[in-house]
């Protein structure tokens, strides 16, 4: 498998014996996505969108000849405006001078609320320039303190614009996900929860390929996945944690999570195996659920009734859509299904009940959606224009990160090879005495 290595453009190719290696260090995650994919710099900007506001309150100037000449990144400040807000620009122009800090976080703010800006990468080498590393740890913390606040625009601009400093940054990387689940769930606008949660579920699944012996990526993963029904997936995701999970609270919490969703797991698994063309594996799976607790789940007999088409076995699956339209009358899929074995048997009276149902529906659908969009642009309008209020205490989250520096001080990104090599001694030393 080809990665990006981060100092070059070659590609690095996992070797099979890297590969058996990693596995048999516990690591099962090795996909390795594109830098396009994975630099918030380059990549897809979902949530820009409720930042670019902020935009408004700098002006943007330029460095004379003579503090160029005097600077330490004076080359790099050639031609490149930096941001002022407005009170600062008085200072600025009456030659008093602005503190660089000042200037600082005002570039922080700017690469944090548009990583695409045009300047961002002249920003980041001026800063890296002047400040080296520990400027994006301050923007981490700052981040976070803002966070312990409840004020996540701020705090989700800072964690960005860390991550403009270093695009691999586990601190940045853990906090921004989460800061991103803390504000979906803390909305009501359809668009706005969309956005977030994709963007929350994307981070947390590349802090889990970047840092894969990171076990609370892992955790908040599995939990996104499950928001979004994905059994499966959050099984997979809660394993790994409980491979290098060492915090017997959680690893008891994750060990529960797994339990309750075993039989879901196997609901969703019997489902895809009908969705895909394998419905006698799917048909198994599924029957033994139709006399249990998850009797009352509809996708449970949606998926009986496609898989009972397939087998030919139609008046069970009339059966089983029927279930599905007492559950939920509304679900057109069903409806669908229902007309089109009506249709094949041309039993005129369903077809006619059928596509009158679907038609006004159909209709419904549409002017509910109608009035979603109307009332989403209204809400989009007010997120982008106005800036929001602090979350209520009650609902806010701890983001304090001392869990990443245990983790760094074990198997962290400082000591990661060090650990790695022991572990090889240790793997090669055992197949030695195996010979």
């Amino acid at each position: 498998m080809a990665r990006k290595d981060k100092n070059e453009n070659k590609p690095v190719i996992h070797r099979k014996e890297d590969m058996n290696f990693l596995q048999a260090m516990g690591v099962t995650r090795t996909v390795v996505r594109p830098r396009e994919e994975v630099d918030i710099q380059l990549r897809e900007d979902r949530i820009g969108r409720y930042f670019r506001k902020y935009l408004n309150k700098f002006v943007f100037v330029e460095f004379s000849p003579e503090f160029i000449a005097k600077s330490k990144a004076g080359d790099l400040m050639k031609g490149v405006p930096v941001p002022l807000r407005k009170k600062e620009v008085k200072e600025f122009a009456g030659g008093n001078g602005i503190d660089f800090l000042v200037l600082a976080e005002n570039m922080a703010w700017v690469m944090g609320c548009d990583p695409h800006f045009k300047y961002t990468k002249s920003y980041v080498a001026i800063l890296e320039k002047l400040y080296n590393y520990k400027l994006y740890e301050g923007m981490m913390k700052e981040g976070r303190d803002f966070a312990e606040r409840g004020e996540m625009d701020n705090a989700c601009i800072h964690f960005r614009a860390a991550l403009c400093m270093k695009y691999d940054y586990l601190h940045a990387m853990y906090s921004y996900a989460r800061a991103c689940r803390v504000m979906y769930e803390n909305s009501r606008n359809e668009e706005y929860i969309g956005r977030f949660k994709a963007e929350a579920l994307d981070w947390f699944e590349i802090l889990t390929e970047t840092h894969p012996r990171f076990a609370m990526g892992y955790y908040y993963l599995g939990y996104s996945y499950l928001n979004m029904g994905l059994y499966g997936k959050a099984q997979l995701a809660w394993n790994d944690f409980l491979k290098f999970g060492r915090n017997s609270k959680d690893r008891k919490e994750i060990n529960k999570r797994i339990q309750q969703i075993s039989h879901p797991v196997a609901i969703e698994d019997g489902c895809l195996k009908i969705g895909s063309g394998r419905y006698e594996e799917g048909i198994k799976i599924l029957e033994p659920y139709l006399n249990s607790q998850f009797k009352t789940w509809w996708p449970l007999h949606y998926y009986l009734g496609r898989g009972y088409v397939q087998a030919d076995r139609i008046a069970d699956a009339v059966a089983e859509f029927k279930k599905v339209l007492t559950m939920n009358g509304s679900h057109i899929e069903t409806m669908k299904e229902l007309l089109a074995i009506y249709e094949a048997e041309d039993d005129k009276v369903n077809i006619k009940k059928y596509s009158e149902k679907i038609a006004m529906i159909e209709d419904a659908q549409a002017e509910e959606q109608a009035k979603i969009v109307e009332e989403t642009k209204k809400e989009n309008k007010k997120l982008e224009e106005e800036e929001p209020a602090p979350i209520a205490e009650d609902k806010r989250e701890s983001f304090d990160t001392s869990v990443v520096d245990e983790y760094e001080k074990g198997a962290g990104k400082d000591t990661e090879k060090g650990t790695v090599q022991k572990g090889l001694r240790k793997v090669m030393k055992t197949k030695k005495k195996e010979k």
